[in-house]
C-alpha cells in the first residue's frame, strides 16, 4: 500500500510541474490538493498551493492557508508579506519581514516596495541603495527607475536636498528626472524634459505594443499640464486635463489628479462642472494609487468646493474630516470654517474659531488672529456694523509681534477712527519703549520712529516725541533736520539739555546782508494776496543792491489810464439828483399801479350762457348753499369753481413727410 501511495504522489508530483510550467494554474492547484489529502504535511505541495493561489490572484484564500499552517508556513516569509502587501496591509507586512534576522535579495525587494508604499522614501532610498551594490543581475535597469522615482518623491519633501544623478536613457526614468525638477519648483525645465519624455515614449512603445501607448501618455500629459498650470497657463493645461479625461483611462489615480486640477482652476467658477470632477476625484478604493500629499489637496479642495457653492453644513462636516484624517491641516480647516461662518454673516462667531485656535497652536497664532480681524473688519469696509475694539484687543495680544510696524500703524489707524487718541498715543510709547528696551534690529524703523514722533509733538507730549528722535539719530546721526526736532523738544521739557544739543547744529551765516522784510514776506503761510500787497508797499532798502532777495519779491506798481465816466444823453449837471434813483420802481414815492382793465363778469357760467341765467344756475350764489368761512384755518377749503365741460381736443392734422431724402 505504501508503493502504491508513492507511485500516486509521484505521479501527481509530475502533473503539479507540468501545469506549472504550462502556468495552468487552476490545474496545478487541484493537484497541490491532491497531495496535501494524502499527506497534509506535505511542505513542498503547501508552497506550491500557495504560489498558485498568488498567481490566480486569491491573496486572502493564500493568507488564510497560511495562517492555519504555521508549522508549515514557518519558511514563506515571503508569500506571507507578499499576501500582506497586495492586501493594502503594508504596516504588517513589514512587520513580517522585520521578524526575519537575515533578509534575502527578494526580501529586501519587497521590503523597498512596501516602505515606497509607507512613504517612508529615507529607508526605502537606503534597501535600494545597497540591493543596486549587491546584485547583478536582468533586473537593474528595474531597479534603477525604482530608485528614481523615490528620490523624485524626496525631491517633493525637499526640495533642497542633493541626490545623486541617474541614468535618463529609458522615457520611464526621464518621466522620473522631470518629476524631480517639479519637486524643486524648476516647471519650465520639467516642461522641457516631459515634451522629450512623450517623444521618447512614442519612439519605444510603438516598436513594442500600439496598444499601451495611450495609457502611458496619460501620465506624461497630466504631468506636462501640471507643470503649465503652475507656470500660470492655466488654458493650455486646461485644454490637457480634459483632452486625458476624454481617452478615459483606466488608472483611477489618473483621473482623480487631473479632475481635481481642473477644479483647482475652475475655483469659484463653473460650479456644477467642479462637482461631477469631484465625485471622479474621491472614488473608493484611490487611498492606495495617490500619495498622502495628493489626498490631502484633494480633500482641502473639497472643503473649498463646499464653500464656493454656499453649502454651509457640508462644509463643516468636510473640515471636520479632514482635522481628523489628516492633523496637521487643522489651519487650513479652520481658516475655510471661519470663511464659511463669515459668509453667513457671523463674523463674531469666525473670530472666536480663529482665536480658539490661535491660542491652542502658538505656531499659527498670527496667522489666525490676523485673519480673524481682517474678518471683523471687513464689515466696517462693507458699511456693516463692525467690532473695531475686538480688532484692537486681538492685535494687542499678539505678544511680541504687537510691536512690529504694521501692527503698530493698525492699531493707531483703528484707534483715531474711534477717536481714542489716549489709547493711540499709548500704544506708539509702548511700540519705542519695546524698541528701545530689547534692542532688536528688524529692518528699517526710521519711519515709525518719525511718525511717533510727529503724533506725540501735536499731541503734547514732547518728552515722548524725545524718546523717538533720539533712536531716529541713533539710526541717522548726520540727520540735522532731526536734530532741530529733538532740540525744540527739549526745549520744553529740559532747556538746558537743549541748549547744549543745539550746539551741534550748523551755525547760521549772517556774513551776507538780510532783507528781513523780504524774509518775512517769504513765510509760506502768508496767503499770497497778502504777499503780493505787502510787496507792492516795500520799497527797496537804501542800502541793497541788485541781485538781494528783496528785489525779487518787490513788483513795480503798473500806472493805469483814467478814462471819463459816461454819462445819460438827457443829463442836467446843474440840477440835483433824484436821491430815490437806486430804489425799484415799485418802492418809490410817486409809483401808482395800473388798473386791471380786465372785464370780471366775462368767463363765468357754462358756456352760451348769459352772466344772469349763470348766476341763477351758479350754485355759490344761492343764498340757502352759501358756504360759512371755516373758524379753523387748518381745515380744507372747499371747491367754489363749480362743475367744468371738458373741452374737446382737436387733432392737428400730422404733414405729410416727403420723399426727398
Amino acid at each position: 500500500m505504501a508503493s502504491n501511495k508513492d507511485v500516486s504522489l509521484s505521479s501527481i508530483y509530475s502533473d503539479l510541474n507540468r501545469f506549472g510550467q504550462n502556468q495552468e494554474y487552476e490545474k496545478a492547484l487541484k493537484a497541490a490538493n491532491k497531495i496535501l489529502q494524502q499527506r497534509a504535511d506535505e511542505l513542498k505541495a503547501f508552497h506550491c498551493k500557495i504560489v498558485c493561489l498568488i498567481q490566480l490572484s486569491r491573496f486572502q484564500d493564500a493568507l488564510k492557508a497560511i495562517v492555519k499552517e504555521p508549522k508549515l508556513s514557518l519558511e514563506l516569509v515571503f508569500e506571507k508579506a507578499y499576501c500582506q502587501y497586495r492586501l493594502n496591509q503594508p504596516q504588517e507586512a513589514l512587520k513580517s519581514l522585520d521578524s526575519v534576522l537575515t533578509l534575502s535579495l527578494k526580501l529586501k525587494e519587497l521590503k523597498a516596495q512596501i516602505l515606497y508604499r509607507l512613504e517612508r522614501y529615507e529607508e526605502c532610498f537606503d534597501v535600494y541603495r545597497d540591493i543596486i551594490k549587491n546584485s547583478n543581475d536582468d533586473y537593474e535597469e528595474e531597479r534603477e527607475t525604482n530608485l528614481s522615482a523615490v528620490i523624485a518623491n524626496m525631491c517633493h519633501d525637499d526640495p533642497n536636498r542633493d541626490v545623486p544623478q541617474l541614468r535618463e536613457h529609458t522615457y520611464e526614468l526621464s518621466y522620473n528626472s522631470a518629476c524631480q525638477l517639479v519637486g524643486r519648483g524648476q516647471y519650465g525645465e520639467a516642461e522641457r524634459k516631459l515634451k522629450a519624455t512623450e517623444k521618447l515614449c512614442r519612439d519605444s512603445i510603438e516598436e513594442e505594443d500600439e496598444g499601451d501607448i495611450e495609457d502611458e501618455l496619460g501620465i506624461i500629459k497630466v504631468q506636462l499640464a501640471y507643470c503649465l498650470h503652475m507656470q500660470g497657463r492655466e488654458k493650455e493645461a486646461q485644454l490637457i486635463y480634459t483632452a486625458a479625461l476624454k481617452q478615459k483611462p483606466d488608472d483611477i489615480g489618473l483621473v482623480a489628479i487631473a479632475s481635481n486640477n481642473i477644479i483647482a482652476i475652475n475655483r469659484d467658477q463653473n460650479v456644477f462642472d467642479s462637482k461631477k470632477k469631484m465625485k471622479s476625484a474621491t472614488l473608493e478604493g484611490l487611498e492606495h494609487k495617490l500619495t498622502s500629499r495628493q489626498r490631502k489637496n484633494i480633500a482641502v479642495n473639497h472643503c473649498l468646493l463646499a464653500l464656493y457653492t454656499n453649502q454651509s453644513d457640508q462644509c463643516q462636516q468636510l473640515c471636520a474630516r479632514l482635522v481628523q484624517q489628516y492633523p496637521d491641516m487643522g489651519a487650513e480647516a479652520t481658516l475655510i470654517r471661519a470663511v464659511q461662518l463669515a459668509k453667513d454673516g457671523k463674523s463674531r462667531d469666525a473670530a472666536v474659531v480663529l482665536d480658539k485656535f490661535a491660542s491652542q497652536n502658538p505656531e499659527h497664532q498670527m496667522k489666525m488672529r490676523l485673519a480673524a480681524v481682517q474678518l471683523l473688519l471687513s464689515e466696517v469696509w462693507m458699511g456693516l456694523h463692525g467690532d473695531r475694539k475686538e480688532s484692537c484687543r486681538i492685535l494687542q495680544n499678539l505678544s511680541e509681534a504687537t510691536f512690529k510696524p504694521g501692527i503698530v500703524s493698525a492699531l493707531v489707524t483703528l484707534y483715531l477712527a474711534d477717536g481714542n487718541l489716549d489709547a493711540a498715543s499709548k500704544v506708539l510709547k509702548d511700540a519705542v519703549d519695546w524698541y528701545r528696551k530689547n534692542k532688536v534690529s528688524t529692518g528699517d524703523l526710521s519711519t515709525m520712529w518719525r511718525q511717533a514722533a510727529d503724533f506725540h509733538l501735536r499731541s503734547g507730549e514732547p518728552a515722548v516725541a524725545a524718546k523717538s528722535l533720539e533712536e531716529l539719530l541713533r539710526i541717522n546721526p548726520g540727520d540735522k533736520k532731526t536734530l532741530a526736532q529733538l532740540v525744540l523738544a527739549y526745549a520744553q521739557i529740559d532747556p538746558a539739555k537743549a541748549q547744549v544739543l543745539s550746539k551741534q547744529l550748523p551755525p547760521l551765516d549772517l556774513s551776507q546782508t538780510i532783507d528781513v522784510e523780504a524774509l518775512e514776506l517769504s513765510n509760506w503761510m502768508m496767503k499770497s494776496k497778502v504777499a503780493k500787497k505787502a510787496a507792492a508797499k516795500i520799497e527797496p532798502s537804501p542800502g541793497s543792491k541788485p541781485g538781494t532777495p528783496g528785489d525779487e519779491l518787490i513788483q513795480k506798481k503798473k500806472s493805469k489810464r483814467k478814462r471819463k465816466g459816461k454819462l445819460p444823453k438827457n443829463c442836467d449837471l446843474n440840477s440835483t439828483p433824484d436821491p430815490e434813483r437806486w430804489l425799484p420802481r415799485h418802492e418809490r414815492t410817486g409809483y401808482r399801479r395800473k388798473k386791471d382793465k380786465r372785464n370780471k363778469d366775462i368767463g363765468k357760467g357754462t358756456q352760451g350762457t348769459t352772466t344772469g341765467t349763470s348766476d341763477q344756475y351758479d350754485i355759490t350764489k344761492m343764498p340757502s348753499q352759501q358756504t360759512k368761512p371755516s373758524p379753523n384755518p387748518n381745515s380744507p377749503v372747499p371747491d367754489v369753481s363749480g362743475p367744468r365741460q371738458q373741452q374737446r381736443k382737436i387733432q392737428q392734422k400730422k404733414k405729410k413727410k416727403s420723399g426727398k431724402w
